[in-house]
C-alpha cells in the first residue's frame, strides 16, 4: 500500500470506544480518507448532529451500516423488516451515505432456500426507495458459520446470483475478506462482480488463529491467515476504485488504548494489505 491513506477507510465500530466526533477528528489528523458509520454511533450523536460533523470533516462518509436481516416465517415479520430498512435508507441520507450495506438476515429451521427467496423479494421492494434517496444498497455474503440467523447468503457466487437476478444499479456486492477467505472460487467471483460493475463496496481485516470469538476477534491486517494483499490484487484486477475499508470487531482491541490502535491500523494498512 501507499503511504497516502486517501482510499484508507475504516468503520466507526473498528474504534467503537470512540464517539463518531473524536473519530472523525482522529481520522483526519491522520489523514484517513474515509470512514464507514454504524447505525449505533450515528444514533448515539443524533443524525442531524452527525449530518454537521460529517459534512464539516475531510474524511467522507463512504457507507451506513448495516441493514437487511429480511427472512421471517410471518409475512408480519418481514414487512417490519422491510420497514426498518426505508428508515436506514433514509437515516443513510440523512448523514449524506452513498451506500447502505446488507447483513441479508436467516430465519432458524427455515430452509435456506426459503430464505433467500425473501431476502431477494426484501431488496426488490427498497429498490424504489433506494433510488428516491440515492442511496445504493450492497449485498454482503457472510461466513457460513452466520448460515443460521445472520445470512443465508453465505458465498460470492450466491451474492453475485442475488445481485444478478435483481439486476439493478442501486443493488451491488460488498466483500469482506473475513467471511469469503476461504472459497476457492473468490478470485473468479470477485472479477465476475467487477464485469458486472456491481463491486461497491470492499471490507479487510483478518481471520487470528486460533479465533476465541467468531464475532468480536478479528485481527488486524497481518495479525492472521488471510491473504489480504492477494485479495487486493483480485479487487484491483475487477476494477474497483474505492476505498479500503478497515472492519474490525475485537475485545481485545477495543481494550486497547485507541490511540496507539489507530497507529497500529495505519501500520497495518500500509505493510500488510
Amino acid at each position: 500500500m501507499p503511504e497516502d491513506l486517501s482510499r484508507l477507510c475504516i468503520h466507526s465500530i473498528t474504534t467503537k470506544p470512540w464517539s463518531l466526533a473524536t473519530a472523525l477528528d482522529k481520522y483526519a489528523a491522520a489523514g484517513v480518507g474515509g470512514i464507514s458509520v454504524w447505525q449505533d454511533a450515528a444514533l448515539a450523536t443524533g443524525l442531524p448532529e452527525a449530518r454537521k460533523l460529517l459534512a464539516a470533516s475531510p474524511v467522507e462518509v463512504v457507507s451506513y451500516v448495516r441493514g437487511g436481516f429480511f427472512p421471517h416465517r410471518s409475512r408480519e415479520a418481514r414487512e417490519k423488516a422491510v420497514t426498518a430498512n426505508r428508515k436506514m435508507l433514509d437515516e443513510a441520507a440523512e448523514i449524506g451515505a452513498p451506500l447502505l450495506v446488507l447483513v441479508c438476515g436467516a430465519e432458524p429451521g427455515q430452509s435456506l432456500t426459503e430464505s433467500r427467496k425473501q431476502i431477494q423479494a426484501g431488496i426488490e421492494r427498497l429498490i424504489p426507495h433506494a433510488m428516491e434517496t440515492g442511496v445504493r444498497l450492497a449485498i454482503e455474503p457472510l461466513h457460513p458459520m452466520y448460515a443460521d440467523t445472520r445470512s443465508a447468503i453465505n458465498t460470492l457466487a450466491q451474492a453475485n446470483e442475488l445481485a444478478e437476478a435483481i439486476d439493478h444499479d442501486a443493488v451491488g456486492i460488498a466483500v469482506d475478506v473475513y467471511h469469503l477467505w476461504w472459497d476457492d472460487g473468490l478470485e473468479s467471483q470477485i472479477l465476475r462482480s467487477g464485469a458486472q460493475r456491481n463491486l461497491y463496496a470492499f471490507h479487510i481485516c483478518d481471520w487470528k488463529v486460533p479465533t476465541m470469538d467468531m464475532l468480536n476477534d478479528r485481527g488486524l491486517m497481518g495479525e492472521g491467515c488471510i491473504d489480504v494483499p492477494r485479495i487486493r490484487s483480485w479487487v484491483e484486477a475487477a476494477g474497483f476504485t474505492g476505498y479500503y475499508e478497515v472492519e474490525i470487531f475485537s475485545h481485545a482491541h477495543w481494550a486497547k488504548d485507541q490511540d496507539f490502535f489507530l497507529q497500529e491500523i495505519l501500520a497495518a494498512y500500509r505493510e500488510k494489505s
